[in-house]
């Protein structure tokens, strides 16, 4: 093998060995246990995805050398007290991707990505032991945060049959939640609200991939908006010499309108 491929090959050598001399050498480095590590993978992850989402080539670089990095020290930690090394990982790893696409390494055709992920979802039902394609919902996205789960169970319930039709029956459904979180409020059911409201998120986490988008961007973007706007309300209400924090709430909201309508006028220049 020549050009990049044997290049990147002994660049990863070099950053496992860096790695490896670290977990002997460095006192905070020896400390970890693998019970630190998800954390830490958590955090590169969250920041890989930041930033992929705004679009700097120098910083997706950057974060996801970090994210590797956390990957084979936890991997390094794991093989000192498992019987397999980093380079048993890395087989399996390969091992499993090889399995898990027979149309490219096997005799199975797959035309569409549709099709492809078909093929996936079914491969890792065999490998559960489940006799049904995709499974059960239980194992669905377990070790996701919430909103991304909410949005595996909705897309492994599609394989199995049961969905909404499109966005509108999703809404429609979110609405008859809240609905029920009112009647619950009105009981004062406190604890039936809550539940009513964990239907209406769930329900609503599905909603962006009716739009060709997922949750978790939907969301971070979203919250970026929010952002945003309340920025520019502080902004007016510093210019004014206005305390926020001694405004009525319909003037709070007068000012969030405001800022709404020049965020509109400032998109449209």
């Amino acid at each position: 093998m020549s050009g990049p491929s044997s290049e990147s090959g002994g660049e990863f050598a070099r950053l496992l060995a860096v790695i490896r001399e670290l977990r002997q050498r460095c006192p905070w480095d020896r400390e970890q246990k693998l019970a630190d590590s998800p954390r830490h993978i958590i955090e590169e992850a969250y920041e890989a995805a930041d930033a992929i989402g705004g679009g700097d080539h120098a910083e997706i670089a950057d974060e996801l050398g970090d994210l590797i990095v956390q990957a084979l020290f936890a991997g390094v930690i794991a093989a000192e007290e498992g019987p397999f090394d980093v380079a048993a990982i890395l087989d399996g790893a390969a091992n499993k991707l090889i399995r898990r696409h027979p149309h490219v390494y096997g005799d199975e055709k797959a035309e569409t990505a549709a099709q492809v992920l078909a093929k996936w979802e079914r491969i890792k039902a065999e490998e559960r032991g489940n006799a049904a394609a995709g499974g059960s919902l239980r194992d669905a996205g377990r070790a996701l945060p919430a909103l991304m789960r909410a949005e595996k169970l909705g897309e492994r319930a599609r394989q199995a049959g049961m969905d909404w039709a499109d966005a509108r029956e999703v809404l429609a459904k979110v609405r008859e939640e809240l609905g029920e979180i009112e009647q619950a409020l009105e009981r004062g059911d406190v604890a039936d609200a809550a539940e009513e409201l964990g239907d209406a998120m769930l329900a609503l986490a599905n909603a962006p991939r009716f739009l060709g988008r997922n949750a978790e961007e939907t969301l971070r973007r979203g919250c970026e908006k929010f952002i945003a706007r309340f920025e520019r309300v502080e902004r007016i209400a510093a210019e004014r010499g206005i305390d926020l924090k001694n405004l009525a709430p319909a003037d709070v909201e007068a000012l969030w309108q405001e800022a709404k309508k020049l965020a509109g006028s400032s998109s449209k220049r």
